[in-house]
């Protein structure tokens, strides 16, 4: 029997294009807003004279208004585009495409946003957007949230919003710092996020590379046994997903850890563990942080990662990813997936 989606389609067979064209382009000036046709027309791959032809149709209904800034959605933009997410998502296959991977991964939920994330920077934006609603309908109030760094994780920012369900929440730096980039640590997110949330915010300034006896040492600090026990009561976990051999280098691995990391089949790396193909643990670093074990069990796991160079590292973590996760992916990336699990 035909779904109500099929039988409008075999009624309207050019209503899909059409409707995804307009949809697309309210979208992306949602993500963009104020913004310029031909800046528009860039991100979305499509002509000038194309993109002023589907704006000015969606201006006429009320969707968007322009000045001199560029074009911005209206509040009835805003509300056509969270209506028809479901329908749209529906007909481009996305959310069968999600559901796919979700009884592969045998994991609570799984959502895939459109586009590429390699090709076009509004991914980025959409995929924080998805994991911070599914963040806020999950986080209540007076519960403690562990955010890892990266560029995924940090797209999270510009979409939570506090409500009187989510007061006294604690923001905690699962890990220390790395690398260079540090508005991506997870030092700096949690500042942000709490600054959004009017939260409170517990950071970690410590290196990821400890000598054993540097590592037992921290262990006793003060500091270190309450960041612990802020870890054993974490209720929610956002973290990325890392291919093995590109956290090595940005953690400034020598060569002789990238040759250990290689012989033994390092694929991915999540919360200072790499795994190999087959999801086992074959490598960890000492460092002070949440411990996966500590991320087991907590009840809410929001992963968030995306591109085609980290599938094989995606398919690894799923591995052995605990169940409770939600995992929040691009169309490319969740496409490239499924092709590798046939």
């Amino acid at each position: 029997m035909l779904s109500t989606y099929e039988a409008q389609l075999k009624m309207l067979p050019e209503m899909y294009q059409l409707l995804h064209t307009r949809y697309r382009i309210l979208q992306t000036v949602q993500l963009m807003q104020p913004v310029g046709r031909r800046v528009l027309a860039d991100a979305l791959k499509m002509t000038e004279r194309e993109v002023r032809k589907e704006t000015e149709i969606l201006r006429e209904q009320g969707l968007l208004n322009s000045d001199k800034s560029g074009m911005v959605c209206t509040e009835d933009g805003f509300a056509v585009i969270e209506q028809l997410q479901a329908l749209v998502y529906e007909w481009s296959g996305l959310t069968q495409l999600a559901l796919t991977l979700e009884k592969q991964f045998n994991v609570q939920k799984v959502i895939v946003v459109p586009g590429n994330f390699d090709e076009d920077e509004t991914v980025l934006t959409l995929l924080g957007k998805e994991a911070a609603k599914h963040f806020n309908e999950s986080v209540n109030s007076g519960q403690i949230v562990a955010i890892t760094g990266g560029k995924t994780v940090a797209s999270l920012a510009q979409f939570l919003q506090l409500d009187d369900t989510q007061k006294n929440i604690t923001f905690v730096a699962a890990r220390g710092g790395i690398g260079h980039e540090m508005q991506m640590q997870a030092n700096t997110l949690v500042a942000l996020f709490a600054a959004k949330m009017n939260a409170q915010y517990r950071t970690l300034f410590l290196p990821e590379h400890l000598s054993e006896q540097a590592y037992q040492a921290m262990l006793k600090e003060p500091m270190v046994v309450d960041m612990m026990r802020y870890y054993d009561q974490s209720d929610c976990v956002i973290h990325g997903i890392g291919s093995a051999e590109e956290m090595a280098i940005r953690r400034n691995s020598s060569p002789e850890d990238l040759r250990i990391l290689e012989e033994k089949g390092a694929v991915s790396e999540a919360f200072g563990y790499y795994f190999n193909a087959e999801g086992e643990i074959v490598h960890r670093i000492r460092t002070i942080g949440i411990q996966l074990e500590q991320v087991r069990k907590c009840n809410n796991l929001i992963a968030v990662a995306a591109g085609k160079q980290k599938v094989n590292a995606i398919l690894s973590y799923f591995k052995v990813a605990p169940k409770q996760t939600v995992f929040i992916t691009d169309e490319a990336t969740a496409n490239a997936i499924a092709e590798s699990l046939l």
